[in-house]
């Protein structure tokens, strides 16, 4: 009995130990709290969730705006809507991350309070436990053993009444290091959230930031249409002929490549499919066209065939990658081939057998041989390139299939008439990523 005893409030002590090496001090892992209390940070909150509410509102109008004149005519007229409903959507955009920076920063202020409050009780709970360890220690010393106790009493009812107060504080101190534990548990769930509110603050700010960037381009290729058209849609269709027939050229040339490396591929050095390989490099999108013999590839292209998946999404829209990796190439085919190939792209090279193409951007925010890491922000949604409306389009080869380039080219890359082209065996990338249709 003694030997139990003795382990129970030995176990005791290290558990208490253990939770006061890990949370003794709440003032190295919070940051000071607002000064604000916590039911205004609370209305401040809402507040700040009923704007972001009314600003989504205009954004799927506007979306709605946006998709209704994609679907129009190709004019001159359609087109500078097309970039001026681009630009207000940004604009929306904008205003987005910058409200949602405010309300996650009032939500750190608010979790700082409620980790004072747990560290509190933390605090208490550790206050009492010693406590209870000294009780019980203190009756361990006086009595002994269960024989001890029974005849130190002069009443039978005397030592059962103490035998019971002593099981009472050992089951008050299970429950009590039982609570620690669960307060722990809470400690530690609301330091996560906390950080992953710092981390989604970060991401509003580099949008903020990158979808400016975004918005001056969009003003200056307008300018540049209008320039190069004069402002006259006789010119404007002379333009999209010659651009028809380079889009023709170049999905050509792209098709036959991906066509012969396609049958050199050795799926004993791919990896097993699953949904997860690979992750949704676009979350926020919708696919609008799959792989491969689509219906609108046999329309439209002239090799019949889509090396890759479209996942369509407002410009602006962020693009992570897919999986950890290397990025073998970052370019902007628009200065060569305007409108005719993949736009400004980034090719990513992974351990798994396999690399990946992220097509028609609006920015790229990596460089070649920048080590990537699962789901890191590369880049953004755009219609640079040949694009019918704002996606991004997703390609995956098996890397044992992408050719060495020539000197000064990038890896995975052949010459073409739009400069440096990536190619390689493509393969439907919905074996190893889901996404939503």
């Amino acid at each position: 009995m003694k030997l139990k005893k003795v382990y129970l409030a030995g176990l005791a002590i290290i558990i208490f130990s253990s939770f006061s090496m890990v949370y003794g001090d709440a003032t190295s892992t919070a940051d000071s709290a607002a000064s604000a209390p916590q039911d205004e940070l609370r209305a401040k909150i809402q507040e700040k969730t009923q704007q972001l509410q009314e600003i989504n509102t205009q954004l799927k109008e506007t979306t709605k705006n946006l998709a209704d004149t994609q679907s129009q005519r190709q004019t001159l007229q359609r087109q500078v809507t097309i970039y001026q409903s681009t630009i207000n959507q940004l604009t929306l955009n904008i205003k987005d991350d910058t409200v949602s920076i405010e309300k996650l920063g009032l939500e750190v202020d608010s979790l700082n309070y409620d980790l004072k409050d747990i560290q509190a009780s933390i605090e208490d709970k550790k206050g009492a436990i010693n406590q209870l360890l000294v009780e019980i220690q203190k009756n361990d010393y006086e009595n002994g053993n269960l024989l001890t106790l029974f005849l130190k009493n002069k009443t039978l009812a005397a030592s059962i009444l103490e035998t019971q107060s002593l099981a009472s504080l050992r089951d008050q101190l299970h429950t009590d290091v039982r609570h620690l534990s669960e307060l722990g548990d809470l400690y530690n769930s609301k330091i996560e959230e906390k950080s992953e509110k710092i981390s989604d603050i970060e991401l509003h700010k580099s949008n903020l930031s990158a979808r400016k960037s975004i918005i001056a381009n969009q003003k200056e290729e307008q300018q540049t249409v209008l320039a190069q058209t004069k402002n006259k849609e006789a010119a404007y269709q002379k333009q999209l002929k010659e651009i028809q027939a380079l889009q023709d050229k170049i999905e050509a040339e792209i098709e036959l490549a991906d066509m012969e490396l396609r049958q050199n591929i050795n799926p004993s050095l791919l990896p097993q499919s699953g949904p997860n390989v690979l992750l949704n490099p676009v979350p926020k999108a919708i696919m609008s066209q799959g792989y491969g013999s689509t219906s609108f590839a046999i329309q439209t292209y002239r090799g019949k065939w889509h090396n890759g998946i479209d996942l369509a999404a407002p410009v602006g829209t962020e693009v992570f990658s897919a999986e950890d990796g290397v990025v073998i190439n970052v370019a902007n085919q628009d200065r060569l081939c305007p409108r005719a190939a993949y736009g400004k792209l980034i090719v990513v090279k992974h351990d798994n057998g396999l690399t990946t193409l992220y097509g028609h951007l609006s920015l790229q925010v990596v460089s070649i041989g920048q080590k990537v890491s699962r789901g890191q922000l590369i880049g953004y949604v755009g219609k640079t390139g040949w694009a019918t409306g704002p996606h991004t389009h997703f390609v995956v080869f098996a890397t044992q299939t992408i050719t060495p380039a020539r000197p000064g080219y990038p890896e995975g890359t052949k010459p073409s008439s739009c400069g440096p082209m990536p190619v390689g065996g493509d393969i439907n990338p919905l074996l190893y990523v889901s996404v939503k249709k």
